[in-house]
């Protein structure tokens, strides 16, 4: 790609965004659980962690940034490919691209085979969410006007809201989404059981919803869409940097506020979550576009493009492949000198470094799997 075509710093984000899912976290919990010193555990463990309902946590951040990124590189890769092949061509492209996210989220979420269908599940994965968000932004990207793109995720958030309010409440098995999700998923919803008798018996713990929250997925891949049509059309890295970074913190603020009235629930994908973890995603975004593209501080952050060059195969490898038989079978008889706790940490780390082994040699091999 031309080198206007490239944002260097969105695969830096997006490495940095796959490393802490597939590298720091896992290694992380394991030396602070070895650790078990309280400040740190409640501290730092409890930001690597989801929050448990109301409240935006750390680990709150990485899927609502995939969606984001996902979004910003349309407005490169969308109006272009429409130029040159046509309105059906690109058409044929979107469902292409939905079809294997979705497909390939159906295999992370597993028990494909074990060729029983009561073990698969239609809606519960990143990848899942990814493909929904995008199939609804592209008419969004390539069809309207900035400012139409705008009142388009407005009244997306407007349409989530008013059901929400109206019907049910904000507890985890009493709001519309999860209602909407039981009627339209049944037995295909996560963590979804057939009783001996034939019934249907949803997990009472599983609070995630997918359906209805398909209209906030959209809205945070439309707004990466937006910021990545600024970044197209910037004329002035810096000022641009400005708008992106002033952006987010009106996001930041607006969704803070809306949370008093909306609670911000990153199971639900409410609206005050929508926005507010946004703002947090154009203010890491312009961070990362001024100190990488515009200042050209780019040398020590390849091992970061490692992962985000190939940000499925990472996530696809971090989520269903297993390597700890090899650190086991090399390290077999440590364990009785270091713990066991110590010996998790010795093997989590080591998994995830063979990860980052497989991934550097995809990367200097020029191999780079896209859809």
């Amino acid at each position: 790609m031309e080198k206007r075509e490239r944002i260097l710093s969105l695969d830096v984000l997006r490495g940095a965004d796959l490393f802490l899912l597939v590298g720091l976290q896992p290694v992380l919990l394991k030396i602070l659980y070895a650790l078990d010193i309280e400040f740190l555990n409640n501290t730092l463990l409890y930001q690597l962690d989801h929050a448990p309902w109301e409240g935006f946590q750390l680990w709150d951040l990485v899927m609502p940034l995939f969606l984001f990124m996902s979004g910003v590189t349309m407005p490169f890769s969308l109006p272009k490919y429409l130029e040159l092949n046509g309105n059906k061509a690109l058409w044929r492209r979107v469902i292409k691209r939905f079809v294997v996210l979705y497909v390939l989220g159906i295999f992370v979420q597993g028990n494909i085979l074990a060729l029983d269908p009561n073990a698969v599940y239609l809606y519960s994965n990143t990848l899942q969410a990814i493909a929904v968000g995008y199939l609804l932004t592209v008419p969004i990207t390539i069809y309207l006007k900035r400012n139409w793109q705008i009142v388009s995720i407005i009244s997306l958030l407007i349409i989530y809201t008013i059901p929400m309010t109206l019907f049910g409440d904000w507890s985890p098995q009493g709001n519309f989404g999860c209602l909407l999700d039981k009627l339209v998923l049944g037995r295909f919803r996560d963590m979804t059981t057939i009783g001996a008798n034939g019934e249907i018996i949803f997990c009472s713990w599983f609070d995630y919803t997918y359906v209805w929250s398909s209209l906030t997925f959209c809205c945070t891949v439309a707004m990466g869409s937006l910021a990545g049509s600024l970044i197209k059309d910037s004329k002035d890295g810096n000022k641009t940097s400005c708008i992106l970074l002033m952006l987010g913190m009106i996001l930041v603020v607006v969704g803070l506020v809306w949370g008093q009235f909306q609670p911000i629930i990153k199971r639900l994908w409410t609206g005050s979550m929508t926005v507010f973890s946004g703002g947090l995603c154009f203010i890491l975004l312009a961070a990362f576009y001024w100190w990488i593209d515009v200042k050209g501080n780019n040398k020590k952050v390849g091992w970061l493009q490692v992962y985000g060059c190939n940000a499925i195969v990472a996530y696809i490898l971090g989520e269903k492949i297993n390597f700890r038989s090899i650190p086991n079978s090399i390290f077999y008889g440590l364990e009785q000198y270091v713990g066991d706790a110590w010996y998790e940490v010795i093997l989590t780390f080591s998994n995830y470094f063979i990860i980052f082994i497989i991934l550097k040699i995809l990367y200097r091999s020029k191999i780079f799997v896209k859809i």
